[in-house]
């Protein structure tokens, strides 16, 4: 049987690192170049939430700028992929075999959670192309994280079709207390996801369900839930014996922590 693809869980954090990668978009882009077996990439984004489940089902999804007040260079930045319907469709089938409603959009692009990560761990060839094909499957707004959660397992067999799963969100997002420019990490940051990546580490995703309840200053990591919901719909995703990775990461912004975690990824 040939290997699943890895899955993996992006703090993507400001639109700006797509031209600011630090030490994260180092560790993406050699994270990018090992061995794997992945010939797609599903990625579910806080930036796409919708009312009923969805996938994308463009053959060439836009480049989608969807944020505002940040420098032009932003705004030229494209991430064109090769033609995902094929997989796009069998997700469609996937979900509605688990038993879930769910829909297509022939129109939605690629939200900046999708192709901002995705410039660092699948950069662009000379063509200009994205190495492999990319669609999303949206947040539905009435989630929380056990829906995220079974989303993730519903999805997980994708897997086995060579998808690359990826939950592309952020381990605190508390835009409130942003400071724009070099700030020191906020200590309620550091001390959030060291509780976060204890439990990721163990396989622990029932602490993880209630990290709301159980994880220290988890109201102020997450003012709001969706930038939180990505990393259930990963730890869904992952199997038994998959190896765990936790990626060199930093701080932005005082309080955005871009940890990042990965299972089934090759050994080096």
């Amino acid at each position: 049987m040939n290997s699943p693809a890895p899955v993996l869980f992006v703090s993507h954090g400001a639109p700006t690192f797509a031209l600011e990668p630090g030490q994260l978009g180092q560790a993406l882009t050699s994270l990018g170049q090992r061995p794997h077996a992945a010939r797609a990439v599903l990625v579910v984004s806080p930036h796409w939430q919708t009312r009923e489940l969805a996938v994308t089902l463009s053959r060439q999804p836009e480049t989608v700028h969807d944020f505002g007040g940040f420098p032009p260079a932003m705004y030229r930045l494209q991430y064109p992929v090769p033609d995902p319907l094929p997989f796009a469709g069998k997700a469609v089938q996937t979900l509605a075999r688990a038993g879930l409603r769910v829909v297509g959009d022939e129109h939605r692009g690629l939200d900046h959670g999708a192709w901002v990560p995705l410039m660092h761990l699948l950069p662009a060839g000379a063509d200009g192309m994205a190495p492999l094909p990319v669609f999303q499957v949206s947040l539905p707004v009435h989630y929380g994280p056990a829906e995220a959660w079974q989303l993730g397992r519903a999805l997980s067999t994708l897997r086995d079709e060579g998808v690359l799963i990826v939950g592309s969100g952020s381990m605190t997002h508390n835009l409130r207390e942003v400071q724009w420019g070099d700030a020191p990490p906020a200590p309620y940051v550091a001390e959030f996801t060291r509780w976060v990546e204890d439990a990721v580490a163990r396989g622990d995703d029932d602490a993880v369900i209630a990290y709301r309840q159980r994880a220290p200053h988890a109201t102020r990591a997450h003012p709001t839930e969706e930038h939180f919901l990505p990393l259930l719909v990963a730890l869904g995703a992952r199997r038994h014996g998959d190896a765990f990775i936790s990626l060199a990461a930093d701080t932005t912004h005082g309080v955005l922590s871009m940890a990042t975690f990965g299972w089934g990824w090759p050994q080096v």
